[in-house]
């Protein structure tokens, strides 16, 4: 067995060139050897400052490499679907960035896809891997802090570009897409069941046509998860947990810092404002590293990855009705 696995990279977007590629690199089992562009020069740039072996000017080119075992899609949302699809019929396994799709029938598409050519396919949601995460759901499932009643999450940032991504419809942007996703995928991840049913209140920009402040209730009964996400508000990111008995609070929970230690307080109660709170430190770790290499330890070993296309699913019916409750001014059912 090849002691890692070789990793292409579709596309030169932000968050590959900065934060995905170099933590990879850092990997045990993993090693990306080579990034693709519809632009030549730029992926060659990429490939330099990154110390990648080899640069493409197109994505067939990169998918045609018989030195690649898998495929990192950090492609637009609207791209997810069809170059995760080709990735696959091209035999490469696919490590594709969140949300999975532009909806669930999408999703239904990608599952049918893989089925077919046998490859591994998971959605990049890195939280899910970091050892913070694992812990406090540890805690959740032992029952520390009681029965699990309820969770609130803020995830925020400021960016009125209408040339990013992130602010284009058709390309699916919005803040439920780009971020509400986390507390989703998280109070699912914690409550360790789907939401019966969710509401939600979408307020979205009049140029653009994104949701830029939206907040949704998820049904979880006996219990329930609320978020509010914005792409036009103070950059501000926090998770509170709460059961019968106490409570947990996730510090910085979607985008943990991977060079320091990071923390979660669990507290009993017994005190307000905190005071009786104790805290959990964690090692430093970049939980990009440790995405990349459960996902190869997967193709490695035959297990499965980390998030698996039945587990995006669930989590992009959820974004459907939180966006269609958005519409409608209903309940709806994921």
């Amino acid at each position: 067995m090849r002691a890692k696995v070789r990793w292409g990279v579709l596309g030169v977007a932000n968050i590959a060139v900065k934060k995905v590629i170099p933590a990879m690199q850092k990997g045990a089992r993993s090693e990306v050897t080579a990034i693709a562009s519809r632009n030549l020069t730029r992926a060659q740039e990429a490939a330099k400052s990154l110390n990648l072996a080899k640069a493409y000017g197109s994505y067939e080119e990169l998918l045609a490499d018989a030195e690649v075992d898998a495929i990192y899609n950090p492609l637009p949302n609207h791209l997810h679907l069809p170059w995760s699809i080709k990735a696959a019929e091209a035999g490469k396994h696919v490590l594709c960035e969140k949300p999975i799709a532009m909806s669930a029938r999408e999703t239904l598409t990608l599952i049918e896809a893989r089925n077919k050519t046998g490859v591994k396919i998971g959605e990049a949601f890195m939280v899910r891997t970091h050892p913070e995460w694992l812990r406090a759901r540890e805690i959740v499932g032992s029952g520390a802090i009681g029965e699990l009643r309820a969770i609130m999450s803020a995830f925020s940032y400021f960016n009125r570009d209408p040339k990013n991504v992130r602010n284009v419809l058709q390309y699916g942007g919005g803040g439920v897409m780009d971020i509400g996703c986390y507390p989703i995928t998280m109070s699912r991840f914690l409550f360790e069941r789907e939401p019966a049913r969710v509401v939600s209140l979408i307020d979205r920009d009049a140029e653009t046509g994104i949701d830029r402040l939206s907040s949704a209730l998820l049904d979880y009964a006996p219990g329930q998860a609320v978020f509010t996400c914005s792409t036009q508000m103070v950059p501000y990111q926090r998770m509170q947990i709460f059961g019968t008995k106490g409570r947990i609070e996730i510090e910085i929970p979607y985008n943990i810092p991977p060079d320091r230690p990071s923390r979660i307080f669990i507290d009993d109660g017994s005190e307000l404002g905190g005071r009786s709170a104790r805290t959990e430190e964690f090692p430093t770790a970049d939980q990009y590293t440790v995405q990349g290499d459960e996902f190869s330890r997967a193709i490695q070993e035959g297990g499965e990855v980390p998030v698996p296309l039945e587990n995006a699913l669930a989590n992009m019916r959820v974004i459907d009705a939180v966006l269609r409750s958005g519409e409608s001014g209903r309940w709806e059912q994921p």
